[in-house]
């Protein structure tokens, strides 16, 4: 292409005929490495899969089927907020070539509409179909389909880091707002409560740099008595004004989250053990917390996957934000493993898949895994030595390194979605866009050879 100086340019660009006056833009755009993702992925399989079709009345939507689900995994790909996603996608040509749009001129201002979009295909996106339909498509390029490897992995939530007095103090500061929305609807006096009070102590503190256990034991005794006479209130108005208002649904949501909290901080205050099935967050009641028992951080908070590899490609065998255990789960992973890239005949894993029934059930099947070895050595002890070093080394640099770079590079250091679907759906794409990079890599490097 000849490279020409704005001015020497023709001062409009028809772009009604993509075959003959757009096909340079899209040769342009093929040849980059986010058009070699484009033609990486099987965009009418993932359109069946999400079930989206055109409006066939009133206004056609935005952006194209393709285009939806090219904009997420656009999203994954560059890494950058819903606002900034807009901005690159206004001002780039080969965004705009990716996910089916053509502006002409003009900008997109509603950010929003890529939350829109991610909200939309959280509650269509089945996750074990989809991989299915991926790896169909990526099988040519997976090297050594018969190796599997596994690991668990966690990706954590953007939340604040969660104490028993902060989230006591949320379900005060909540409760009390609601009362006061509730009394001034109703013209009636707001009843007497300590909330002012507690709300100068609870900021004096917060803002101390140690805080002693005689302190913190009495800050939460005081917050546990006043959330339990909030409550009280807050029930007592609904009896009482029954006839007068109605609250919406979320509320009551609500109000039986704050109840559990109460109940179980109640517990530990009382017992001063853990409780199990501990809500950590209001405004993300699923989250719970994962004790990983890395020295960094001895726990985290978000979801739980259980992770398959084939030639460097993840798959998510199982996702779950309450924890697990991974060992147990490996006769589902080699058979999942099955229906996507066929039957595996070598296996390596952590040490804590590393059980009994899992040895057993690997003899039984005649896959060779990576195991430490249990009783006397065998006839071929030196031939085993090599491929347990090999298949171990495998899984704790190409597998572990995965993990980082989709943490990393691909906006899975912290899942910033508000609802349980959607953290699903933005850890399925951000997989994926990384597992699609190599595979375009990969791709190319086949073109080239031929």
């Amino acid at each position: 292409m000849k490279v020409q100086r704005i001015y020497e340019t023709p001062l409009e660009i028809n772009f009604n005929s993509p075959r003959q006056e757009f096909s340079l833009y899209w040769k342009s755009f093929l040849t980059s490495e986010i058009g070699k993702l484009y033609v990486s992925l099987p965009w009418d399989d993932l359109v069946r899969h999400f079930k989206i079709k055109e409006n066939k009345k009133g206004p056609s939507r935005f952006f194209s089927p393709g285009g939806m689900i090219a904009l997420m995994f656009l999203k994954s790909y560059v890494g950058c907020s819903d606002r900034k996603l807009i901005e690159h996608l206004n001002g780039n040509i080969h965004f705009q070539l990716f996910c089916d749009i053509w502006l002409q001129g003009e900008r997109l201002t509603n950010y929003k509409i890529v939350s829109q979009i991610r909200t939309f295909l959280s509650s269509r996106l089945a996750i074990s179909e989809a991989q299915k339909i991926l790896a169909k498509h990526w099988k040519p390029f997976i090297e050594h389909p018969n190796i599997m490897l596994t690991d668990a992995t966690c990706y954590e939530t953007s939340m604040r880091y969660p104490t028993n007095i902060k989230l006591l103090w949320e379900s005060v500061d909540w409760c009390y707002g609601q009362l006061k929305l509730s009394c001034k609807y109703l013209k009636i006096r707001t009843p007497r409560t300590k909330y002012l009070k507690q709300k100068e102590r609870y900021s004096h503190y917060s803002r101390k740099r140690r805080k002693s256990k005689k302190q913190r034991r009495i800050l939460t005794r005081s917050l546990l008595h006043l959330l339990g006479k909030l409550l009280f209130l807050l029930e007592e108005t609904q009896q009482n004004y029954l006839y007068e208002f109605t609250m919406p649904a979320r509320y009551y949501r609500q109000i039986k989250i704050i109840t559990t909290v109460l109940s179980q901080q109640q517990e530990i205050f009382d017992t001063g053990k853990s409780v199990p099935d501990r809500i950590v967050s209001l405004s993300k009641a699923y989250i719970r917390p994962i004790v990983r028992g890395k020295e960094v951080k001895p726990v985290e908070f978000g979801a739980k996957v259980n992770m398959i590899q084939f030639g460097g490609i993840n798959f998510i065998e199982h996702i779950s934000f309450s924890a697990f255990h991974e060992g147990i789960r490996l006769k589902q992973s080699v058979r999942y493993g099955r229906q996507l890239v066929g039957k595996p005949t070598h296996l390596s894993g952590d040490d804590i898949y590393a059980t009994n029934a899992n040895r057993t059930w690997c003899r039984k099947e005649n896959i060779i895994h990576g195991f430490k070895r249990k009783g006397r050595a065998g006839k071929h002890e030196q031939h085993r030595k090599i491929l347990h070093s090999v298949l171990r080394k495998e899984r704790a640099t190409r597998m572990e390194g995965s993990f980082g770079t989709e943490k990393e590079h691909y906006g899975l250091k912290k899942i910033r979605a508000m609802t349980r679907k959607n953290e699903e759906l933005w850890i399925f794409f951000g997989v994926h866009t990384a597992n699609a990079v190599r595979i375009a890599r990969k791709m190319a490097l086949q073109k080239q050879a031929a």
